[in-house]
């Protein structure tokens, strides 16, 4: 078998027993993907995927970082550069390399995603290697060329009751629009992350800030007319579905100024190039304005901060963002989070999900926080923590102090379309094997982790993102 039934449980017959069982009762409930990078265009426009290559490599920087710290160009894998949105491929041949490195993989969750993907979508029972490329590659791809291989038709096999996309204040959501002219009945829905509004860092700021204004009609040279702009973009999004926004900010500073102090700093970041500390000054304003914002149109706010992004400059200058260099840094959450929790942490209308690259803060400040602050919750998984042991070790960092209840289930922050039943299913069977430990310890009773089972893989994220 390429995939063991009794992955991630328990090695003690008692525990293993209880997990299979509390995993069978959840195993196939539909699936919540409220934080989602993947691409609205597959759902708008319901094409074939390419090929193999294109599908699960080129796309995935959990894939070509690894590959990449192993001295393999990322040209040689068919990553973009800057400016060139269609790049020569030769497919097969970055599949064969991609095999020739499958070795890389072990003991990562990304093996573990891509078997548990390979053995049920497509039904190999061989591991991929540079012997058996070939033979992957030809059965994907003609898998890929089926209908029943389409967007729109995984979306229905995944079982996915609802996902979210990401896009930026300057998108104009034409693929949202041709969804919704469609008449189809998949519940994609969008996200409202302003970083390229919100961060003077952020490449073409100040250019982004005066197409800010031409979209939405307003002066966004003004201090009130770039709050309206977000105010009217954000109802733009919503018309579309969007019930939550999304911050990937350095840190998780916070500020509460003066309105005229807050006014002659967004002069300044506006016009000309600030030093670093008022560039964090200003995003922790944006945090607590968009709080402010929250409250008004009840979006839940998702604050992920503590990466070091794009933290390789050659890289970055070559081929963008997001290409696998985002680095966790040690982050502060309860002297960061205080001017905005004194202003809005009792709200009981306002949800702000806390996500983290920094694990040591867990037990040490983010259980607490949300153990405590009405609008509060707790994301368990993002990137480096939608792993087998970092999800453990959330539940047991976090359940202690803050509950299962200050949680929102799990949240996979994926951009590889056919990795999602993978996750979730990699996070039912660890939650599954958490609760069975409380079980057999008498710490739970069975009927309860049942109950709690069914709520960390579907009602938590249903309910706390409004979907």
């Amino acid at each position: 078998m390429l995939i063991h039934p009794d992955r991630l449980f328990s090695a003690e017959p008692e525990a293993r027993a209880i997990a299979r069982c509390l995993y069978a009762s959840v195993r196939d409930l539909p699936i919540i993907s409220p934080h989602g990078h993947t691409d609205p265009r597959w759902y708008a426009d319901d094409e074939a995927f390419p090929d193999p290559a294109t599908l699960f490599v080129v796309p995935d920087h959990y894939i070509f970082r690894m590959l990449y710290s192993q001295g393999v160009r990322l040209e040689d894998l068919g990553i973009p550069e800057r400016g060139n949105s269609q790049p020569e491929r030769n497919a097969r041949a970055i599949w064969r390399r991609f095999a020739e490195h499958y070795h890389l993989f072990r003991g990562t969750p990304t093996r573990l995603w891509l078997d548990h993907t390979f053995a049920t979508l497509f039904g190999f029972t061989e591991r991929l290697s540079a012997r058996t490329a070939d033979d992957y590659f030809d059965r994907i791809s003609a898998a890929l060329k089926t209908p029943e291989f389409r967007p729109r038709a995984l979306f229905d096999r995944f079982r996915i009751e609802a996902i979210a996309t990401t896009e930026s204040p300057l998108d104009p959501l034409r693929h949202h629009e041709t969804l919704r002219q469609s008449g189809w009945h998949g519940r994609v829905v969008t996200a409202y992350r302003p970083d390229p509004v919100v961060d003077p860092d952020f490449e073409g700021f100040r250019d982004n800030l005066a197409r800010f204004g031409e979209i939405t009609g307003c002066d966004t040279t003004t201090w009130s007319g770039y709050l309206e702009a977000h105010r009217r973009r954000r109802a733009f999004f919503r018309d579309y579905g969007a019930t939550s926004t999304d911050h990937g900010h350095p840190t998780a500073r916070t500020a509460d100024l003066p309105r005229d102090d807050a006014e002659a700093l967004f002069r300044k970041v506006s016009t000309r190039q600030v030093a670093p500390e008022e560039a964090e000054l200003f995003r922790a304003q944006m945090l607590t304005e968009m709080a402010a914002m929250s409250i008004e149109d009840g979006m839940v706010m998702q604050i992920h901060p503590g990466s070091s992004r794009n933290h390789n400059l050659a890289i970055f200058s070559k081929f963008g963002r997001d290409m696998g260099a985002d680095i966790p840094s040690r982050t502060d959450y309860v002297r960061a989070l205080k001017p905005l929790l004194d202003r809005f942490g009792n709200e009981r209308n306002l949800t702000i999900i806390l996500f983290t690259l920094d694990e040591t803060s867990y037990s040490r400040e983010l259980a607490p926080l949300a153990g405590h602050y009405p609008a509060l919750k707790l994301g368990p998984a993002w990137w480096f923590f939608d792993s087998p042991e970092g999800m453990r070790r959330f539940r047991e960092l976090t359940t202690e102090t803050a509950g299962f209840y200050n949680t929102v289930g799990f949240n996979d922050d994926t951009r590889a379309y056919l990795s999602i039943p993978a996750r979730h299913d990699m996070a039912r069977r660890v939650d599954c094997t958490y609760l069975a430990n409380l079980v057999t310890t008498h710490r739970l009773d069975e009927d309860e982790a049942h109950e709690v089972a069914h709520d960390l893989a579907y009602r938590l994220a249903k309910e706390a993102y409004k979907l």
